[in-house]
């Protein structure tokens, strides 16, 4: 029987991500690539839904963090964004993503969260961007 996944159990997975991502912030062209990758995933997936709705969102942030276009988050926060794009991209899911139906409940639970998490930064990031004319 399948796990169930609860906000806790996301919340912990982003978290065990973050000291992994902080350590890949070291190198833009690597998480250049894993954007580029949950990109094209994100495209095979027919509706995202609401509760990811926000993921480009965050994919933009770190990106433009990684660039130093965008520096006014605490590394922290972009750490814990690219942990949970590290457990939407890697092969072991709490509920393997073949699984009928469900398989991609734990990946929606973990964007979820980490957008939930950081939504204050997000949407200051999205202030931002307003402020600067970028779509």
């Amino acid at each position: 029987m399948a796990e169930t996944i609860s906000f806790e159990k996301a919340k912990e997975v982003v978290r065990e991500l973050t000291s992994r991502a902080e350590e890949m912030l070291k190198d833009p062209s690597k998480v250049e690539e894993m954007l580029q990758r949950l990109e094209a995933r994100m495209k095979a997936v027919p509706t995202i839904g609401e509760s990811l709705s926000r993921l480009p969102l965050m994919i933009s942030m770190i990106r433009a963090y990684v660039r130093k276009e965008y520096t006014e988050v605490p590394p922290k926060t972009i750490a814990s964004m690219l942990g949970a794009v590290l457990y939407l991209l890697i092969s072991k899911d709490l509920i393997p993503d073949k699984t009928p139906i469900i398989g991609l409940a734990d990946d929606i639970a973990v964007g979820g969260v980490a957008l939930k998490l950081n939504e204050y930064e997000l949407n200051e990031y999205s202030k931002w961007r307003e402020q600067h004319g970028i779509a």
